[in-house]
C-alpha cells in the first residue's frame, strides 16, 4: 500500500451494484485498491471525502464541440472546463458542426490537430455517414473513430462543406459497410419527409412560436424514422444507437427490438427529463432543440421508461453557439441547448434526489453502459481495481443556484441559469489527478488525451 500516489478517503463509492463507504487507493493514473480503511504510508497524499459520494466519471457520448472552425461556438478547451466541472471525465464529440465536417480522413485530422493538448479530460472521436462518403468510413475506422453518425433529418447549417442527412439508399449501404466494419451508428431519428412538410404548413400559416415549433417535430416523425431504422438493421446487421430519443412511445418500440435480438441501444439527455414545453415557452431559443422538448404528460411517460430500466444511456447532446444565434424568431434560431456542465447535477437532483432513481442504475446509464457500447469498457466506467481513477465526487446536499458565472462554457447561456440543485460537484479526477475543485476551478494542465478505438484489438483502446 505504500506505492499509492493518493488515497480518497472515507467516501460513498458508487458501485455496480451497491454503494458503500471506502478508501480508493490510486496508482499511475488507476484504482489500485478499495477497501474501509487502508493503510499507507505517511508521505501517501489524502483526500478527504468524508460526507461526499463518488461517482464514476460521467462519458458524456454525444457533445458538439465545433472545431475545427467553429471554436468561436465552442472548443476543445472551454467544452472540456464546463465538463470537468460538471464531473464528466470523458467525451465523445460528434462529426458535424465543424468545418469541414468529420467525414473523410483529412477532416479528422485537423480535429485532431485542433484537441491535441487542449483538453481537460480524456476524449474519444465520432466519425460522420452522409450521402458520397461511404467510401470514407473505413480508413476513418482504421483511423480510430469510436463510431459514426448519421442524421435522418435535415440538420441545418449553411454553406458548401456541411453534414447532411441521409436518404434512404445512403443509410441502408452506410449500414452495411459499418456492419463490415464492427462499429455502431448512431441515429438522429426523426422523418424528414413528416417534419418538412410540416414546417411548410406552419410557415404558410403565419406560426412561428415555441409550441408551433414543437408541433412541427411531433412524435410521430420520431416514431417513423426509429421503426425505418431498425428494419434496415434487420437486413443488414448493424449494430444501432438511438440518440437523444424524446418519447416513450420510441422507447417502447426500441425495447420490443431488442427483445427480438437486434444489437441496439437508447440514449435520452437531461433535457427532456427536466424541462417541459412549459418552460420552452417561457425561455425561448434558448430551450430550442430538435427532436423539441415535450409536454409534461410526455415527460412523465419518459421518466417511466428510465425507472423501468429502458434506457441504456444518458448524455447531454450539448450544441453551442453564440449568443446571437440563440434569440430573435423561434425557427430561424440555432436549435441546441447548452447543457454539458449540468447534466450529472441534472440527473441526481431530478432522478435520484427527487424521484428515488438508485445511484448504481444512474451511474449505469452515465458511465458503464457508454464505456461498455463504445469500446471504452473496463478502462472507463466503473469504479473497479485497474480502471482509470476517474471520478466525480459530490455533495448530495450541497444545494445551490446556478447562476450564469457559474458556468465555463466559451457563451455564458444556459436553460438552468436560475434552477437551484440540490446537490453539487466538488471535484472531478481524471486518472487520479484532481482537474476540477469547487471554489477553485478547472486547472491549468490539459492532460486529455485521445482514446483512439482500435479495431485490431477486438474494439479496444489505444492512448
Amino acid at each position: 500500500m505504500n506505492r499509492l500516489d493518493l488515497i480518497i478517503r472515507k467516501g460513498t463509492v458508487v458501485l455496480q451494484d451497491e454503494c458503500r463507504q471506502l478508501d480508493i487507493g490510486i496508482r499511475n493514473g488507476k484504482i489500485a485498491a478499495l477497501g474501509e480503511n487502508l493503510v499507507v504510508s505517511e508521505q501517501t497524499p489524502v483526500y478527504d471525502a468524508e460526507g461526499l459520494t463518488i461517482l464514476p466519471g460521467m462519458i458524456d457520448a454525444h457533445v458538439h464541440f465545433n472545431e475545427p472552425s467553429l471554436g468561436h461556438w465552442e472548443g476543445f478547451v472551454t467544452g472540456s472546463a464546463s465538463l470537468a466541472a460538471g464531473g464528466c471525465t470523458t467525451y465523445i464529440d460528434m462529426p458535424l458542426n465543424g468545418v469541414p465536417p468529420t467525414v473523410r480522413l483529412s477532416a479528422l485530422e485537423l480535429k485532431l490537430d485542433a484537441a491535441e493538448g487542449q483538453s481537460h479530460v480524456d476524449y474519444a472521436l465520432w466519425g460522420g455517414l452522409v450521402p458520397g462518403n461511404i467510401n470514407e468510413l473505413e480508413g476513418l475506422a482504421q483511423a480510430g473513430v469510436i463510431g459514426f453518425k448519421a442524421f435522418m433529418s435535415c440538420p441545418g447549417g449553411e454553406g458548401e462543406d456541411i453534414f447532411t442527412e441521409v436518404d434512404d439508399e445512403t443509410l441502408v449501404n452506410g449500414m452495411k459497410e459499418i456492419a463490415r466494419l464492427g462499429l455502431v451508428l448512431a441515429l438522429h431519428a426523426e422523418s424528414e419527409e413528416i417534419v418538412s412538410k410540416l414546417a411548410a404548413e406552419a410557415a404558410r400559416a403565419g406560426k412561428r412560436s415555441a409550441l408551433d415549433f414543437i408541433a412541427t417535430r411531433p412524435i410521430a416523425a420520431e416514431v417513423e424514422a426509429v421503426n425505418r431504422a431498425l428494419g434496415y438493421a434487420k437486413q443488414t446487421g448493424c449494430k444501432l444507437h438511438f440518440v437523444h430519443i424524446s418519447s416513450a412511445e420510441a422507447v417502447q418500440i426500441i425495447t420490443e427490438a431488442k427483445v427480438e435480438g437486434l444489437d441496439v441501444t437508447v440514449e435520452t439527455c437531461p433535457h427532456y427529463l427536466a424541462l417541459t414545453d412549459v418552460e420552452v415557452e417561457r425561455l425561448g431559443p434558448l430551450a430550442k432543440c430538435a427532436p423539441p422538448i415535450r409536454t409534461a404528460e410526455d415527460q412523465a411517460r419518459l421518466w417511466a421508461e428510465l425507472k423501468a430500466g429502458r434506457f441504456d444511456i444518458i448524455a447531454s447532446d450539448h450544441s453551442p453557439s453564440p449568443k446571437h444565434m440563440k434569440q430573435g424568431d423561434f425557427f430561424e434560431a440555432w436549435g441546441g441547448i447548452s447543457g454539458a456542465q449540468s447534466s450529472l447535477e441534472l440527473m441526481l437532483h431530478e432522478g435520484h434526489l427527487r424521484r428515488g432513481v438508485p445511484l448504481p442504475e444512474l451511474a449505469r446509464m452515465l458511465a458503464l453502459e457508454p464505456a461498455k457500447r463504445f469500446g471504452l469498457y473496463p478502462r472507463k466506467g466503473e469504479i473497479a481495481i485497474g480502471a482509470d481513477a476517474d471520478l466525480a465526487l459530490v455533495d448530495l446536499a450541497g444545494s445551490y443556484t446556478l447562476q450564469e458565472s457559474d458556468l465555463l462554457y466559451r457563451h455564458k447561456q444556459s436553460p438552468y441559469v436560475g434552477k437551484t440543485f440540490n446537490c453539487s460537484v466538488k471535484a472531478t479526477f481524471l486518472r487520479g489527478v484532481k482537474v476540477y475543485e469547487r471554489g477553485v476551478g478547472v486547472g491549468a494542465s490539459l492532460e486529455g488525451t485521445w482514446l483512439r478505438h482500435s479495431a485490431s484489438i477486438g474494439g479496444g483502446l489505444d492512448g
